[in-house]
């Protein structure tokens, strides 16, 4: 199977059987340091052992991290640059926020069971940022999870922020990081892939990175005073589908590309190309086709109007990485001459047993790890040597659909057609029975999916939009609650670092007021506690319209137990779940689904349901992943613990992270 891992491990950081032993017999000592930061000569330096290592548990590598001092000799595994810049994006030109100069930027490649550093420098001159890890826990670096107000203060512009990223040695998946302030993860954004290091169940001889981002004509400002002003203008439609940072606006045309190169391509490591090189010869083809230059890094961005290209070999299985990017757009998808796509991971960490379908649904925030076999040779010849075929995506539950493609190319010598003119599939429209209650653990004797008797308390989070009468805007709340980056003065994490349990949400008070308390305006949890979380779909206060939401959360993944019309029925899921058989994968996002256009104000109009076991400490979101509906307030934020569970590093090692602009954040 397709490795990158072994050869490129760091083996100054291999832990030995003396160390092991050491720290097994030291391990009930309590942890004395985490982030320290000292200003020296005006920069930032740090001399830390990592955060991951004073949060232990059963993660033991990133505890036997050595002593690391971020000064000027310091060399971080991975640099992210954050700018704006004018650049080509979807056949005209777009003012983005960009990372290291493109959008979306570099894939990062990362290990399983060891702790990374990456450093995120905010070069904007006006705008604060942070950099979200989406689908790892982050529960080994409470401050680094990059939730603003929440987890960490943003970065300022002009700073950097060195974060560290403690992965479990069962992490190995597709997942991407992106900003977590307003709308800038429309542009900033990128593959972050965990890579297998040969413990892949499915044999696979190459992988394939593709990630889907929205293109709008509006800048990031405009649409995001649009919603959050009164009187409310929405964002509008997507303008066209980015993949791998190519794709063809609303009224534009591709142009026949030329062959060669793989353009708008990525898929190797940062800083080389992967283990899994090999030449890309057809069989009849000029000597030329030998170079295979596709698995680099980084999209490049040029003004060349053509379809996005996925480059692949005959005979060839691949895995496909599928990643949900787009800030608003739900898709479907599917491959001309390809029907037999097989689904063996989704959202990262956890395999599941092997789902045939013709066809991927990607909401934004999901992942679909999804093996591909290529013709072969003779396979191609007998189809009249065609060797280029349309990945057709359309948008799905919008009012203005997108319909876009991308090629899939056999052999590099031949040149990138346009698009066709007509569609090559019939796609199906109706994306509510799209696998739900299909996903199943492909081990499921170490499957941890809570049964319905195990639930301590049942959560019902109402979706509602509203209209505010005091201001005039338009809201969205979860539980009747309305929260954004704004709704805090200090990120709540910091807070109960530096107040205790004071700061911590009162349970009992939240029980009285749909979850969360009306002081703290969190979701409290108790360590061991079961929860059922209901998400309930509602009609409008805007002439009952219904609307799609994919929902993520942070930290912990949870098992999904399906969805359905109407209100929520406890009882008749539970039958159900019972009469299939079922046993949930672990997600980070799914959708809540819409099964009408308008209903009646205020009144049900679907349900998801999650169940998880609070075992992760610290401050976390769920939220919509639909940005707009983000800004407009479709977030919670979620205390788990109490301070003395929270509290796991002391207050001095980590005193950088407790102001905006502190020494956490070097210059």
């Amino acid at each position: 199977m397709y490795s990158l891992c072994w050869t490129t491990i760091d083996q100054s950081r291999a832990i030995d059987l003396f160390t092991l032993t050491s720290y097994l017999s030291h391990a009930h000592q309590k942890p004395t340091h985490g982030h320290r930061h000292q200003q020296n000569l005006g920069r930032s330096i740090m001399k830390a052992t990592t955060l991951s290592s004073l949060l232990l548990g059963s993660w033991l590598p990133a505890a036997l991290a050595e002593m690391v001092t971020h000064d000027a000799s310091f060399h971080p595994d991975h640099i992210l640059r954050v700018t704006v810049a004018q650049v080509p994006s979807a056949c005209e030109s777009r003012t983005n926020i960009v990372v290291n100069g493109t959008s979306p930027g570099p894939a990062l490649h990362i290990l399983p069971g060891t702790s990374s550093w990456i450093r995120v420098y905010n070069d904007m001159p006006d705008q604060n940022l942070t950099m979200h890890w989406h689908g790892l826990t982050q529960k080994m670096a409470p401050f680094a999870d990059g939730t603003p107000l929440a987890s960490q203060w943003p970065i300022p512009p002009g700073h950097f922020f060195d974060y560290e990223i403690a992965t479990n040695n069962d992490d190995a998946g597709t997942y991407f990081y992106h900003s977590h302030v307003e709308m800038q993860a429309l542009s900033v954004a990128g593959p972050l892939i965990v890579d297998d290091c040969g413990s892949s169940p499915y044999h696979y001889d190459d992988e394939r990175i593709l990630h889907f981002q929205d293109f709008f004509t509006k800048s990031d400002q405009d649409m995001l005073h649009g919603v959050t002003g009164s009187p409310f203008q929405w964002t509008g439609e997507t303008h066209g589908i980015l993949l791998n940072g190519k794709g063809v606006a609303t009224g534009r045309q591709a142009s026949t590309g030329p062959s060669g190169g793989g353009r708008g391509f990525f898929g190797g490591r940062l800083g080389g190309r992967p283990d899994g090189f090999r030449e890309n010869r057809r069989r009849d083809g000029p000597k030329s086709d030998n170079v295979d230059d596709s698995n680099q890094a980084q999209v490049e961005l040029t003004d060349a109007c053509t379809l996005p290209v996925i480059d692949v070999q005959p005979g060839k299985t691949y895995r496909f990485r599928f990643i949900g990017a787009t800030g608003l757009s739900f898709l479907t998808m599917g491959l001309e001459d390809h029907p037999d796509l097989t689904i063996v991971q989704v959202d990262g960490s956890e395999y599941n047993a092997p789902v045939k379908t013709d066809h991927i649904q990607l909401g934004s925030g999901q992942r679909f790890d999804v093996l591909f076999k290529a013709k072969s040779t003779e396979e191609l010849e007998q189809n009249g040597n065609k060797s280029t075929f349309y990945l057709q995506f359309e948008t799905l539950e919008r009012p203005e659909p997108y319909i876009g493609y991308g090629v899939v190319r056999y052999y590099r010598s031949e040149p990138i057609p346009t698009a066709p003119a007509n569609k090559v599939l019939n796609l199906p429209r109706d994306p509510t029975n799209w696998m739900e209650y299909t996903f199943q653990p492909l081990y499921p004797e170490q499957n941890q999916a809570p049964t319905a008797a195990e639930v301590t308390r049942r959560i019902i989070i109402d979706a509602e939009q509203k209209r505010d009468n005091a201001t005039g805007k338009v809201v969205w709340e979860l539980a009747h609650l309305s929260w954004t980056e704004h709704t805090y003065t200090r990120p709540l994490l910091v807070d109960i670092y530096q107040r205790g349990q004071a700061a911590v949400p009162n349970w009992e008070a939240a029980q009285r007021n749909h979850g969360w308390d009306p002081k703290t305006l969190s979701f409290p949890g108790k360590i061991g506690e079961v929860l059922e979380i209901v998400f309930q779909n509602t009609g409008s206060e805007l002439e009952g319209i219904v609307e799609t939401h994919p929902f993520h959360a942070h930290s912990k993944h949870y098992y999904d137990i399906g969805s359905g019309k109407g209100k929520y029925d406890a009882e008749e899921n539970n039958r159900k779940l019972e009469r299939l058989g079922y046993k949930p994968v672990k997600r980070d996002t799914t959708m809540l689904y819409k099964y009408e256009d308008r209903t009646g104000v205020g009144q049900p109009a679907g349900w998801r349901a999650w169940r998880l076991t609070v075992t992760d400490a610290g401050v976390w979101m769920i939220h919509c992943h639909i940005l707009a509906h983000m800004m407009m307030g479709m977030q919670s934020v979620w205390t788990m613990g109490d301070a003395v569970d929270i509290q796991k590093i002391p207050p001095d090692s980590i005193s950088g992270y407790m102001t905006y602009g502190g020494m956490s954040m070097g210059m």
